[in-house]
């Protein structure tokens, strides 16, 4: 269980100095801007004081039934984190299933969550993933569809692991609609222009 103490404004990051103390950080542009009567120097040396900080993203979960397993990595350097499922299914030959997994996540901010097949599943049974993304502000359970490729059922037991969760950020810059685009050497070309 993490300390409660080291959570910042930000619910989903603690921030800490090489010490463990707590050494918050805002984050974004405006903190980097000079305040009144404050010089160059003055915001260099604030940038250095705070540059050896560790910030470490939490994946905050809640189980919503006893039959609910917490993600997790399979090794220290694996990307995806496991769901398992929390009912037993069955999905039909070449059709499709809603697995529920009785979790919802909330996810850092700047990051949504991919929900992506598992390796073997794939190969073994021809079992796919599909309509996976969780978005940050989203606290509903999770499920996962399956996909059979193959031409037979297959079963899905409590506590399978059945897909990856894959954290991932993202840019989500405003629209602005223009009257023209910048040219390209591509351009419009599309649809297999570059080769199969």
């Amino acid at each position: 269980m993490a300390d409660k103490t080291q959570f910042d404004s930000r619910p989903n990051l603690i921030t800490k100095d090489l010490h463990g103390t707590d050494n918050s950080i805002p984050l974004s542009p405006q903190w980097l801007l000079p305040k009144p009567g404050e010089n160059k120097a003055g915001v260099a040396e604030k940038i250095a004081s705070r540059m050896i900080c560790e910030v470490v993203p939490f994946l905050r979960v809640k189980r919503l039934s006893e039959k609910a397993v917490l993600p997790s990595r399979g090794s220290p350097l694996s990307a995806g984190y496991d769901l398992s499922s929390a009912l037993e299914t069955k999905v039909p030959a070449r059709g499709k299933a809603l697995v529920p997994t009785n979790l919802s996540v909330a996810v850092p901010e700047g990051t949504y969550a991919r929900i992506a097949p598992r390796s073997g599943l794939a190969w073994k049974h021809s079992i796919d993933v599909g309509a996976g993304v969780v978005d940050a502000d989203y606290r509903g359970p999770v499920g996962v569809i399956l996909f059979n490729h193959s031409d037979v059922d297959f079963e899905v037991k409590v506590g399978d692991r059945i897909a990856q969760l894959i954290i991932e950020q993202i840019v989500t810059p405003e629209v602005v609609e223009v009257d023209d685009l910048d040219s390209t050497s591509r351009g419009s070309s599309g649809f297999g222009s570059t080769g199969v």
